[in-house]
């Protein structure tokens, strides 16, 4: 910075170069040593993930919200169903389940090969980066990632039940649940199985990267 306001000002004011290199203009601007923008950014970008809190209130969220979309349809809208209260409460649920059938069945048979593939590798990508260069940061994603392509294969699978047996009434209500149970049960796994890992590593590591 220095060197550029020399060469900068000696093209416009005489003097310039010689006034800005001057001990006592240097004190008075009070020149410092050069910023480190790497170590500055990320002293604030923490990416040690599994001591920073934000994510542990975002896998809570990841999961939260999954157990109460089952297919896409909310969960409340279930439970109206099953009450029948409104009247109109079980053919709203037929209509939801009709369309999120549809839609998830259409998606698998349209891309379903270039997502089990795209799919495939980002989980080969993410457990090299995580387990062998050891980055934190890719083991956190790891552990949201892997249980999401396992509730999108058991959505895609629930899908075609309701499909293919053509499930209407208690039958559906029944199926929507076990998936829901199914879904709340693997995120128990994945949330123990995080949290294991997470303390094991910030035990090991430390919060400040060290003993």
């Amino acid at each position: 910075m220095h060197t550029f306001l020399c060469n900068f000002g000696s093209l416009w004011a005489p003097g310039w170069s010689s006034l800005a290199g001057s001990p006592r203009l240097r004190a008075h601007l009070n020149w410092g040593p050069p910023v480190d923008w790497y170590e500055s950014v990320f002293e604030v970008i923490d990416l040690r993930s599994f001591s920073n809190l934000w994510y542990w209130i975002g896998l809570a969220v990841l999961w939260s919200s999954v157990s109460h979309w089952v297919l896409g349809i909310p969960h409340d809208a279930i439970l109206r169903a099953r009450r029948n209260s409104p009247e109109t409460a079980l053919d709203d649920l037929h209509d939801l389940a009709r369309v999120n059938v549809n839609r998830i069945l259409y998606i698998y048979e349209v891309s379903g090969a270039w997502l089990a593939l795209i799919g495939s590798a980002v989980v080969t990508t993410l457990s090299i980066t995580a387990f062998v260069y050891n980055v934190e940061f890719a083991q956190a994603v790891f552990f949201m990632a892997v249980p999401m392509m396992l509730l999108g294969a058991l959505s895609t699978r629930t899908a075609k039940v309701i499909k293919t047996r053509g499930l209407h009434g208690d039958e559906l209500i029944r199926t929507l649940m076990r998936h829901r149970f199914l879904t709340q049960f693997i995120g128990v796994v994945s949330i123990f199985l995080t949290a294991t890992y997470g303390m094991w590593v910030n035990l090991y590591t430390g919060p400040f990267g060290g003993f």
